[in-house]
């Protein structure tokens, strides 16, 4: 099966897909430069991009973190993006009432792992008719992940992605089991790997109120899930990692996008000519 977005195909055997941007919607200037300078990357890689960032944050380590610069503003910054660098846009819905206003700013639709599971919201995001992407929840077997695109499917729509993030190992840590990508692609369904929410370490940062992260094997995990077969990739990026406003631990550094798009190009070509 495969699933548009505009013009860009998921699935069949088509292009790695690049779903690329800064965890939080921050400021204009810095949304607007990201999203060109990705642009530029994937371009010069032939990737084609899907534009990422969240107008929101409802999962917080802290209740003083920071959750987004308000919604209508940041919406109207990512509706920018699509406008001015002809992007397709992908965001965070954590609630019934974000559906149908993200729906109108954002071309796909993400159900957060958290709330993989969550019925009224994976039927709403079903009904807008937008592509919707469902994180498969930390705490989730990849073959249960058919239920959760079941319940997108029953709404009529069937652009439904499924995104590989890790499992819970222990405390503090996730494990990116590579056989749940071959899994989930037996729903049918494409299957995007999350590189950078993998390397979190959830809550290990005590004394900051935040989570860690270990980004030197964000290009690793990166490279094995393209060997392994993934029709998109998942990269939070972001120009100043440790001054991000959210996820700063787990974000890879704008200036070495070029190179890790580089190398998971060749292998996505390498991969597809066997």
């Amino acid at each position: 099966m495969t699933v548009t977005i505009g013009d860009i195909v998921l699935g069949g055997g088509a292009r790695l897909v690049l779903f690329a941007g800064p965890c939080v919607v921050e400021n204009r200037e810095m949304i607007l430069s990201t999203a060109e300078a990705l642009q530029g990357a994937a371009e010069r890689q032939g990737l084609p991009l899907v534009f990422k960032s969240s107008f929101v944050k409802a999962n917080r380590t802290s209740g003083r973190s920071f959750t987004g610069i308000g919604r209508e503003e940041a919406l109207r910054i990512l509706d920018e993006v699509r406008q001015t660098c002809g992007l397709p846009v992908i965001t965070d819905v954590h609630t019934l009432e974000d559906v149908a206003s993200a729906a109108e700013a954002v071309d796909v639709l993400q159900i957060p792992a958290f709330l993989c599971r969550q019925t009224e919201l994976l039927q709403a995001a079903g009904r807008t008719g937008k592509a919707v992407n469902i994180k498969k929840g930390q705490f989730m077997a990849p073959e249960d992940m058919e239920h959760a695109a079941a319940k997108v499917a029953e709404t009529g729509n069937r652009r439904i992605l499924l995104t590989e993030r890790g499992t819970t190992f222990g405390y503090h840590n996730l494990v990116v089991d590579m056989r749940a990508l071959v899994i989930m692609a037996r729903t049918g369904y494409p299957v995007i790997l999350d590189a950078t929410h993998a390397v979190q370490l959830p809550g290990a940062d005590a004394t900051q109120a935040r989570s860690g992260g270990e980004p030197e094997f964000i290009a690793p995990i990166a490279r094995a899930g393209v060997a392994v077969g993934c029709d998109g990739l998942f990269v939070e990026v972001h120009p100043d990692p440790p001054h991000a406003l959210s996820d700063a631990a787990s974000q890879l550094a704008l200036g070495q996008v070029d190179d890790l798009l580089e190398q998971v190009a060749r292998i996505d070509a390498l991969r597809k000519g066997w």
